[in-house]
């Protein structure tokens, strides 16, 4: 079965908010395909549903950093209303008081994309981790390699003063007496 909205597009409406992952009202309204009105009322009656660990409305500041960086934001710049910010609890309950089938379908799509980016921050830190290890175990080694790498070096290069040669020379018989000097 497709679903009703891919999980790359959610992904993408995923945001880092405040240390924490979450997605705006006005993302959240067109995935649904009701009017961020509609979302933010459904909110308001339900208030007790929705704690501040659920959704928070941005500051100022926030929604202005937003329009700078996201072109897809511009229509907030002249926009006198803060928009909320639901956290992966705060979205999961929107399928509570948002009862229609394509809020449901659509919020199974959203869980799922919260879970695989958790999935690959969890690989992520992993990985950051196992770096730091690796860092830490080889911590002090550069100076030592450097001086592995300078013997060898010195080894191949052919020594400065010329050496003495090994072995006899014969020198050539003087006439005369047939002895060698």
């Amino acid at each position: 079965m497709n679903p009703l909205v891919p999980v790359k597009v959610i992904e993408n409406k995923i945001l880092l908010i405040r240390g924490q992952k979450v997605m705006l009202d006005s993302d959240l309204a067109a995935l649904y395909g009701v009017q961020t009105k509609v979302l933010n009322q459904a909110v308001k009656r339900n208030e007790r549903r929705f704690p501040s660990d659920f959704v928070f409305f941005l500051t100022k500041e926030e929604k202005d950093e937003l329009v700078t960086t996201c072109d897809r934001f511009r229509r907030l710049r002249h926009s006198s209303a803060l928009p909320r910010a639901f956290t992966e609890q705060g979205v999961a309950m929107l399928s509570s008081v948002l009862n229609s089938e394509r809020a449901v379908d659509v919020n199974i799509e959203i869980m799922r994309a919260f879970i695989r980016l958790r999935a690959l921050l969890s690989t992520h830190k992993e990985l950051a981790g196992k770096l730091s290890e690796l860092e830490k175990r080889f911590e002090g080694h550069d100076e030592k390699i450097q001086v592995i790498f300078q013997a060898i070096k010195q080894l191949m290069t052919s020594p400065e003063k010329p050496r003495k040669k090994i072995g006899f020379i014969v020198k050539e018989k003087q006439r005369g007496y047939g002895r060698v000097k």
